[in-house]
Parts: structure tokens; sequence; C-alpha cells
């Protein structure tokens, strides 16, 4: 699954006119950068979540041919439902299988090698995510068998979840901080766990609710680069970023 439902409100005026999956990067539009990446790592099924000019990514994919995959539109029109509530919704798309799922962010240019991610998720992990080190102001906490538990704020001091905050400074300071990066492979049993979740939701929030009964892994890449193509005074260096991979 892609996530393309964003407004792209810091890539302003650009996206006053068309979505930010559309946006060109190094001759490609952001959107065919990923597609592209998935089908030479063997994925043929691929939904994508459209709510920002939606009618736009759905001729681009037309008029490519899909780009020779299965595509399928998960359409937020009406709301946009964040990460949690877009998956969700995706539920009939992306069900029935017994596979993980593959989920990362339109917007996130990377070297990944997306088969050895594969391979690192445990079938007995509600879900894997793609983390490194790069310095921000958010964090995923993980514990030395790289178990998340646990998400701070280095900007406002904001631990979660509650129990972890309650812990003495010490504690919390030992967990190793890792930055997300925009990809995921979740169990298609999220599905049951987020049952009972609201319409719309992050999540990040979901992962941070469930951590007492289900285990998240972090999958950290080797010799791994990558950029978020989220502001528009950067995408100078997009273009040579996207160049070089």
């Amino acid at each position: 699954m892609i996530f393309a439902a964003g407004l792209g409100t810091r890539l302003k005026p650009i996206t006053d006119t068309i979505p930010k999956a559309l946006l060109p990067i190094g001759g490609k539009t952001l959107l065919q950068h990923q597609l592209e990446r998935l089908r030479d790592a063997g994925f043929q099924e691929i939904v994508i979540n459209i709510h920002h000019f939606p009618e736009q990514i759905i001729r681009f994919c037309h008029e490519h041919d899909n780009f020779g995959l299965n595509i399928l539109f998960s359409d937020e029109t009406e709301l946009l439902l964040e990460t949690g509530g877009g998956l969700k919704k995706a539920k009939e798309l992306l069900l029935p299988t017994d596979e993980p799922i593959l989920v990362c962010n339109v917007d996130i240019l990377s070297n990944i090698d997306i088969p050895s991610l594969v391979s690192a998720h445990k079938e007995d992990a509600l879900a894997t995510i793609v983390v490194s080190e790069r310095q921000t102001q958010r964090y995923f906490l993980f514990n030395e068998k790289n178990h998340l538990c646990g998400w701070t704020n280095i900007a406002t001091g904001e631990v979660r979840p509650a129990s972890l905050a309650a812990e003495p400074a010490e504690k919390v300071l030992a967990y190793r901080k890792l930055a997300f990066s925009g990809m995921q492979i979740v169990s298609p049993r999220i599905f049951n766990v987020m049952a009972s979740w609201p319409e719309k939701f992050s999540i990040t929030n979901f992962y941070l609710d469930v951590l007492p009964s289900e285990r998240i892994d972090a999958f950290v890449p080797q010799n791994y680069r990558m950029m978020d193509i989220g502001k528009i005074d950067h995408l100078h260096e997009a273009e040579l970023f996207a160049e070089s991979l």
C-alpha cells in the first residue's frame, strides 16, 4: 500500500494544482518512483489511498497502463483518515491474504533493499518498521532486542506511553532512539487489532497503544540513505538525491 492521500501543504504553491504524489523529481513523479521500486522488488498488487486531486492520480496510473501492476484505489476524498485510518479503510482491498503487507509513504525516496526488509519481518510480529539513526525531533524507542517500547519528542521532552513516561529518566535514556523512515511491513492480522479503533487515527498512536500485547520490530537498513520530499526549498537537493539512487 502506498500512502498518497496527503495535502502536501509544505510544497505549496505546487500542490495547489497537483497532488504531492505527482510531483516530478529526477524525471519521474514521486508515485512512479515508488511503483517502479515495488514492481522491481516483485510486488504486483498495489493499493494507493487518494484524497487531494484524486482524479489526477487515477488518470496518471491509467495513462501509464498502471506500470504493469494491478492497482486499486482507496478513496478518502470525503475525509482524510491519517495513516492508521487510511490503512484500516483499505482493508477490503488488501485482504484476503496470509502474506504480510508492505506500506510506504509516497514522498520518501531511499536506497532501501526491499527484499531484505520483507525477509526480516517475523510472522509473530504485528509490524516491522523501517527506522534509522538520523537527526530529528521525534523518535521511536527500542530495547536491545529491537522491539518497540515507546516514543519521545526530544524538543518537548514528551515520552509515550504513559507507563514509560513514569519510569526513571535514566531508564528512558537507555533505549535506542531511531527515526521512522516511512516504510513498514504489517501482518494482515493488524486489521483485527484495529477493529475497535475509530475511522481516523495515526498509526503511531495505534502502535504505542497496543505495545503491551503486540510486538513491533525495528528494521535498520545497512548503508541507508533516504530523503523526505517535504519542503519546496529542498527540491533541487531532491533532484540530486533521486539521480544518485
